[in-house]
Formats: C-alpha cells, sequence, structure tokens
C-alpha cells in the first residue's frame, strides 16, 4: 500500500507488500546530482511510516521499518529486519547489517558501521569529527564501528572512530572516549569498565 500523498521517485525500486505511509519521500536527489543517476532499492515486506526521508542510493533489505519524521540520507547499504525509531537521522555512506535496532532519536554519521544485531539506544549520538571545522576535517572523518550483538544506553555519546567489540554493552547516559574491548560492560563519562557481560544475569546474546 503506497499512499497517494507519498512522493516516490522514478529510480525507486519497492518490493512486494511494502506500505508507504503519507507524506513520505523516496529516492530524493542529493543536491547536485539528477534524480535518475542514483537507484534507490528496498526489499520486500517493508513499513516505512510517515514523513519519512530517504534519499537516492539506499539499498535496504527485507522487511525494514521506520517511525515518523526518520531522515535517511544517500549512499547508505542497510541489511534485513533493520527497525529505525521515530526522528531518527543516518547520514550518508553508513553500512547496517541485519537485525539492527535504531531506537527513536538517534543520530548515526557518515563512515559509521552497526553490524548484525546491534541495539542503539533512544538519543544516542555518535560522532565522527574530531576536530569539527579544521582544515581538512570531511577528509578525516570517522564514524563508529559497532561489532556484532554491541548494546548502546540512551543518551550516550560515542567519540569519533571508537570500536565497540562485540557482545559489549555501554550504560545509558555514557561518554565513551576509547574503544570497548568485546564482552565488557561500560559506563559513566568518560566511559570505563564495570563489568563483563558474562556476569550479567540474563542471556544477552540471541543467536
Amino acid at each position: 500500500m503506497i499512499s497517494k500523498s507519498a512522493v516516490i521517485h522514478p529510480n525507486v525500486k519497492l518490493g512486494d507488500n511494502c506500505i508507504v505511509e503519507d507524506f513520505v519521500i523516496i529516492g530524493k536527489a542529493p543536491g547536485g546530482i539528477q534524480d535518475d543517476t542514483l537507484e534507490t532499492v528496498i526489499g520486500a515486506n517493508a513499513v516505512i511510516r510517515s514523513h519519512t526521508v530517504i534519499y537516492a542510493g539506499n539499498t535496504i533489505g527485507d522487511h525494514f521499518s521506520t517511525g515518523h519524521h526518520v531522515m535517511i540520507r544517500e549512499k547508505n547499504v542497510i541489511g534485513k529486519r533493520v527497525s529505525v525509531g521515530t526522528g531518527t537521522v543516518l547520514e550518508h555512506h553508513i553500512a547496517l547489517g541485519d537485525d539492527v535496532r535504531i531506537h527513536s532519536q538517534a543520530f548515526i554519521p557518515e563512515y559509521t558501521s552497526a553490524e548484525e544485531g546491534a541495539w542503539i539506544g533512544p538519543k544516542v549520538t555518535i560522532t565522527n569529527a574530531r576536530y569539527p571545522r579544521s582544515p581538512g576535517v570531511k577528509e578525516t572523518l570517522a564514524g563508529a564501528q559497532i561489532k556484532r550483538h554491541a548494546k548502546i544506553g540512551a543518551n550516550s555519546t560515542l567519540l569519533p572512530g571508537i570500536v565497540l567489540g562485540e557482545n559489549c554493552l555501554v550504560g545509558a547516559g555514557s561518554v565513551v572516549t576509547k574503544d570497548v574491548a568485546p564482552g565488557k560492560v561500560v559506563a559513566g563519562n568518560p566511559a570505563v569498565i564495570i563489568n563483563d557481560i558474562s556476569d550479567l544475569p540474563y542471556d544477552s546474546v540471541k543467536e
């Protein structure tokens, strides 16, 4: 089902059984590029909620879903069963693996990657410019690398180029200034190791 108020550009390929709600725009050309030069592909069974804007040049897998007022820039690669919450912004050149969950009002900048099963809580902010507005800053941008099943609690901030190891956990409100080893729990500002994921009272990995 595609709403009559949605704008679907000619360079868009939608899979079967997609739901596109009111005032969605898909395939919008980035500045300086003609509409027909970048193809946008969205797999089957997507649910794209109202006022979402998806720029051209994205490749998105099956069972994709967005909340309302999501903005996704160009040239991203997004896997299957990915969910992006209301009010979240994804910049360009991002890679998201299968089953990634991004909650509401997160900010994910250029050159960030999140591997299979990563979980990003509400209002998480990832940064990618170590010295904003410095000469050559655009040539040195580095987003976070979030490994399989890593989890980031609400309102946390990641500094540029941070690597979060597999199955690590970042506590809510943390400021992560250094890489986090696999399976560690960190919290605070700056975030420090407070536990091992294996010591927590629940099964943290759902294979």
